[in-house]
């Protein structure tokens, strides 16, 4: 009997060997040599013609950067930008960058809704979070004032919705 376990045993222990030696991964002696590659003949050197000096060119005229944007829209009683104002300030920002040493003054405005207290600071708000996208697509913070002014200067009437969702806006000027 205890021979029949010594044998087991043994025999257990040579297949638990070999089967951890064949799972070992096999590395090569030496990497075998790369094949060799010909050597392309040097090309023969024409003579040519001495370059004709060219012309310079005048630089391209600089596009004066185009500072007309309205229609920055926000939603109502808040100073969350509308998803369609996104493009006109990624066009406002491209604009700027022409001219980095420009300054600019952010007028915020309210709708006639609310408290002027309230609209006022709302309007601050707004031109605040025009200037926060700015600053975000990497303009400079120092060339923007903040200005609002409330509900008193309505580009459309606050009678109707139409009207109202106008006057919920910001406006960029340039700071003479």
């Amino acid at each position: 009997m205890n021979i029949t376990k010594n044998l087991l045993f043994t025999t257990l222990l040579a297949l638990f060997t070999l089967t951890m030696y064949s799972c070992k991964t096999k590395k090569l002696a030496a990497k075998p040599a790369p094949a060799p590659v010909e050597k392309p003949a040097p090309p023969v050197e024409e003579k040519k013609p001495a370059p004709v000096p060219e012309k310079e060119e005048a630089p391209a005229p600089v596009e004066k950067p185009n500072f007309n944007l309205d229609n920055i829209q926000f939603e109502f009683n808040s100073f969350v930008l509308k998803t369609s104002s996104f493009s006109i300030l990624d066009k406002a920002v491209a604009e700027m960058k022409k001219s980095p040493n420009t300054k600019f003054i952010l007028n915020g405005h309210s709708s006639a809704e609310g408290t002027p207290e309230h609209n006022m600071q709302l309007s601050v708000d707004r031109a605040n979070a025009v200037k926060s996208y700015f600053i975000n697509a990497g303009l400079n913070g120092n060339n923007f004032t903040v200005v609002g002014h409330g509900e008193k200067e309505p580009i459309s009437s606050n009678s109707s919705e139409e009207g109202r969702m106008l006057n919920r806006r910001t406006e960029i000027k340039v700071q003479n």
